[in-house]
């Protein structure tokens, strides 16, 4: 009875294999390497591309929420701003509603600036100065709006650094001015750099006084009053937005009678986030399954290859058996080489997935990163697949009759 093989010895021969054909095991690793890369790389893209909603939307401000005209209807038809937000109701909400700590209105239009010879396009936004502390912005130089200026609807203005780099080069913005429509407008402060949100620069961004803006700029309607594009609303702590939004609805409610569906709509960073963290998740484990696809491919790859070898190994195999080794000794053999192969594969590929995402983190503003625990997932995945693929020609082999392979010596 011919005893069993020793593993190290099994594992040894099929290393012995596959270093003997080196150009054949790489060309059939390359399914595996191509798969394994492709799946790090697209889950390293879609993790960075989550980690930027997400800091993008942590710059929108800490306990803040968002009373925003219109409802999920309009916004789908693409109606833009409808006029179901007032000023009255930002004061409303300052004076009435409990757990809201401060509220910043806001109206927005585009505007043409002109800086002597220099004209560019910006955002514009007529604000109050609550604007300042609820969306957490900062002065990098001058000041922000003070009740006087408000009050007395002054020409001043406020920009961001990108804006004040755009309209006086190579020059300080502080205490220059700066022209929109037929009116003058004196630059008092620059903010410090925000970033972009969704896509849009906050730093390419311009802010005057509330009053300013309807008296010389957007104008009041005579049938709304003050319309305003959105109100900014911050609650009082973290634990408290909950109970804001709800107040915020009744109020709001009241104030325009609504008794069927709400003509305005309230939401929070923490709503915006689980939006957004939802969708990234989704592209995310899309995209991992067209790269576990191509890891498929890479183990039809080594199942048709490792096919090719039992046939012309027939005459090894029957040897082998004629000297004493038992079909489980065959059997172990073949999977050993299909498992190395595919191991090897993923460690190569993840190696060149891991080195990918760092190149995206580096040249891209996108904070691709990838876990330990993805890439040891993925190599793991990696070996299944090349012992899953291996069993057909193991077993093809361990199933050879010896005096048949021998025939052909």
């Amino acid at each position: 009875m011919a005893s069993k093989l020793p593993l190290r010895e099994s594992v040894g021969m099929a290393l012995s294999t596959l270093r003997a054909n080196k150009l054949r095991s790489l060309l059939t690793m390359l399914g595996i390497v191509i798969g394994n890369a492709s799946v790090i790389t697209l889950v390293g893209v879609g993790k960075g591309a989550q980690n930027l909603a997400e800091g993008q939307l942590s710059n929108l401000g800490a306990n803040v929420l968002f009373v925003v005209p219109g409802n999920n209807d309009t916004r789908r038809q693409g109606i833009d701003f409808p006029k179901t937000l007032v000023l009255e109701d930002a004061q409303a909400i300052a004076e009435q509603v409990p757990s809201v700590r401060r509220v910043a209105p806001q109206i927005t239009l585009s505007e043409v600036l002109q800086s002597g010879g220099i004209s560019g396009t910006a955002s514009i936004s007529g604000v109050t100065p609550e604007f300042l502390p609820v969306r957490q912005f900062e002065m990098a130089q001058g000041r922000f709006f003070t009740p006087s200026d408000l009050n007395g609807a002054r020409n001043v203005l406020v920009v961001g650094p990108d804006l004040a780099g755009k309209m006086f080069p190579g020059r300080a913005a502080l205490g220059r001015q700066l022209r929109i429509r037929n009116q003058l407008f004196e630059v008092i402060g620059v903010l410090e750099p925000k970033g972009a949100v969704f896509g849009q620069n906050q730093d390419e961004n311009g802010y005057i006084p509330l009053t300013t803006m309807v008296s010389k700029l957007s104008g009041r309607d005579p049938t709304y009053g003050v319309n305003l594009n959105f109100i900014s609303v911050e609650a009082r702590d973290d634990q408290s937005t909950g109970a804001a939004s709800f107040q915020i609805t009744n109020l709001l409610r009241q104030r325009h009678r609504i008794l069927r569906e709400d003509d305005f709509a309230v939401r929070s960073q923490k709503d915006a986030l689980t939006i957004v963290s939802t969708i990234t998740g989704g592209l995310t484990l899309m995209l991992a399954a067209i790269g576990a696809v191509s890891l498929l491919v890479g183990g039809i790859g080594i199942m048709n290859i490792m096919l090719v070898s039992v046939s012309e190994r027939t005459e090894e195999i029957g040897l082998r058996k004629a000297l004493g080794a038992r079909s489980g000794d065959v059997l172990l053999q073949f999977l050993v080489e299909s498992l190395v192969l595919a191991s090897l594969g993923g460690l190569i590929g993840s190696a060149v997935g891991i080195g990918t995402v760092a190149l995206v983190a580096a040249v891209t503003p996108l904070p691709a990163s990838i876990g330990a625990s993805t890439v040891l997932g993925t190599v793991a995945l990696s070996g299944s697949i090349g012992l899953f693929f291996g069993v057909v020609p193991a077993r093809r082999a361990a199933r050879l009759d010896p005096i048949v392979a021998l025939r052909s010596l």
